[in-house]
């Protein structure tokens, strides 16, 4: 009986665990030179996240609330994703890696909003953007864009 259950229970347990997988499996690369050569290359766009990591509190939930669903890790496998972090504590990043991210800030946030999200193609032309987030768990407006732009 034991060895029914353990039967009935492989399928089971093979799907939670890819949907664990693919929950944690985002490639998030930080030089926007490589991710726009990859758009190229792949024929994608970039999906460009504005974050503070250490200070910035939406910035923090959308990590629960959109990064870790299911829903988008299927929308962003569309997209070259390009993760841009400005923390206030210098330490978490390298030297270069904090101008370059400045340097990214002043491209392409002048306003310097936080979270941002946006979408460019791979030739750098900004095709959508998405600014902000409530904190209250209600991701559509995230997901519409990413759903819009692949």
């Amino acid at each position: 009986m034991k060895y029914l259950f353990l039967l009935l229970m492989i399928p089971f347990l093979a799907t939670a665990q890819m949907d664990i997988k693919n929950a944690n499996d985002s490639k998030w690369l930080t030089n926007y030179d490589t991710a726009i050569s990859k758009a190229k290359k792949q024929k994608k766009n970039v999906l460009v996240y504005f974050t503070g990591s250490d200070w910035c509190p939406p910035c923090k939930m959308l990590k629960t609330d959109l990064f870790d669903t299911v829903e988008f890790q299927k929308l962003s496998s569309n997209y070259i994703l390009l993760y841009i972090d400005v923390p206030r504590n210098k330490d978490l990043l390298t030297e270069k890696q904090l101008a370059h991210n400045k340097e990214l800030l002043t491209k392409l946030n002048k306003k310097k909003v936080f979270p941002l999200f946006k979408v460019i193609d791979y030739k750098g032309k900004e095709l959508d953007a998405l600014s902000g987030y409530s904190m209250n768990g209600v991701v559509d407006s995230h997901l519409k864009l990413l759903e819009k732009n692949k």
